[in-house]
């Protein structure tokens, strides 16, 4: 928890000879409680925090197939309309992530 009370999307490391649509998949789970069907790839985001650490984001559309969110890991879960997305204090990871879905949403 290196960002605590800021939203973020679920995911997680990429475990050895895991796609990122698996790890996915597994940190839904583990995180969630919730199985998901992995859908279209958004671009991937590499992000630099000050605090001298690089992510990379392998975002994807996702449904979920069945389960009931649970948290295991986070404080708290939030469904918003992807206008209202940009209302919330979001990692700095995640900000490219929403300004592309958010323009997928308009165009589609």
């Amino acid at each position: 928890m290196s960002m605590p009370l800021k939203w973020e999307f679920p995911g997680g490391k990429i475990d050895a000879g895991e796609s990122p649509e698996e790890c996915l998949k597994r940190e839904c789970r583990e995180e969630l409680g919730i199985e998901i069907d992995v859908g279209d790839a958004l671009s991937p985001v590499t992000h630099s925090y000050s605090t001298a650490f690089t992510v990379t984001l392998y975002p994807f559309l996702c449904s979920i197939r069945s389960g009931e969110v649970t948290l295991h890991e986070h404080k708290a879960v939030q469904w918003v309309a992807p206008a209202d997305m940009r209302l919330l204090d979001w990692a700095g990871a995640d900000w490219p992530i929403i300004e592309e879905y958010g323009g997928k949403k308009r165009a589609g």
